[in-house]
């Protein structure tokens, strides 16, 4: 199966964290390991250079970037997975981003928006094609309160319309404008085209179960592209499995409860998702796949009371982790 195939047949794909030293240097020997696992856990796919990857990865002071990118390809390359890069900022930016991504041999480039706040819905277009000549664009609606900005319907119906476009992460956290962006490409007539993700932490299960009906057309967000799945990715295959066999299962509304309360002690909406990368790492280093929460901002830590959640989801759902999993195969992906 091709990756496009794979694409719009489904995949979970996680969001790539970072591994640091206490130093705060990239540990590449964990950095590996935690590619390995998203591999040895049936993820789809995997996407780098993203929010959970730690946007800092672009200072100059860091030059991780490449380094990162790189290094997950070694891991990746041969691998019948979906390869996407996270691509930001202005224009030359994005441009320079997405041809050292696709010479790397990623597949697609996720576009971010955020840089662009004050752009006209023309001017976003334009940066979107102009990336897409290079490379095939993920869209990416990405919630205001960590980064993004509003995208109105005629943005997303027209950005349906740029040929080199295959899928679209919906991470506005909002029902509004999800059904924005499903009903522009239903109406846009490439439906079998143009796979639909959930970057929804809020609903990902009702995300992934709902079918969408505008104008006799179905459609259903077949996958995820999430930090979410960073963590437990064993069991968020699992789910995205039995889904696709049975979209609603017994027990699927209960499930979802379980799943947004446990990101929400994972991703710390409580104080304006200012925890979220510590709390995955958190997680991570539990499991032993990192040795700490550190970030390359050091003012990036849990909120106070986020470790006490994390117990206390970790204790009320313990069949959303996948701990026995790690530790059986821990060791090899760390050698």
């Amino acid at each position: 199966m091709s990756w496009r195939e794979q694409l719009r047949k489904g995949a979970v794909i996680p969001a790539h964290p970072l591994a640091l030293t206490a130093a705060r240097k990239l540990d590449e020997r964990r950095q590996r390991a935690l590619t390995r696992y998203y591999l040895a856990a049936g993820a789809g796919g995997v996407a780098v250079g993203v929010h959970t990857t730690q946007f800092e990865i672009r200072d100059p002071r860091f030059g991780l970037f490449e380094p990162v990118l790189q290094l997950a390809m070694e891991e990746l390359r041969g691998k019948n997975v979906i390869k996407v890069a996270g691509v930001v900022g202005p224009a030359a930016q994005a441009v320079r981003e997405a041809e050292f991504a696709a010479g790397c041999g990623y597949d697609a480039a996720l576009v971010s928006l955020g840089a662009l706040r004050n752009a006209s819905v023309k001017e976003l277009l334009e940066h979107v094609r102009a990336v897409a000549e290079i490379i095939p664009v993920f869209g990416f609606y990405l919630q205001p309160s960590v980064g993004g900005r509003i995208l109105p319907y005629e943005f997303w119906r027209r950005f349906t319309e740029i040929p080199n476009v295959v899928a679209i992460k919906i991470a506005p956290f909002n029902r509004y404008q999800t059904l924005d962006v499903i009903r522009a490409v239903a109406e846009s007539g490439r439906a079998g085209e143009i796979a639909l993700y959930t970057g929804n932490d809020d609903n990902i299960v009702l995300d992934l179960a709902t079918p969408f009906e505008f104008d006799g057309r179905s459609l259903r967000i077949v996958g995820g592209l999430l930090g979410h799945w960073a963590v437990w990715t064993r069991c968020a295959v699992e789910l995205l499995d039995g889904i696709h066999r049975q979209p609603l299962f017994p027990g699927l509304l209960t499930l979802s409860v379980e799943v947004t309360d446990s990101n929400a002690a994972i991703f710390d909406p409580a104080n304006s998702f200012h925890g979220c990368i510590p709390g995955i790492h958190e997680v991570l280093r539990r499991q032993g796949l990192l040795c700490g929460r550190w970030c390359l901002n050091p003012a990036e830590e849990l909120s106070p009371g986020q470790a006490e959640e994390i117990d206390r989801v970790y204790r009320a759902y313990p069949h959303l982790t996948d701990d026995a999993f790690v530790r059986e195969h821990r060791d090899e992906w760390l050698r």
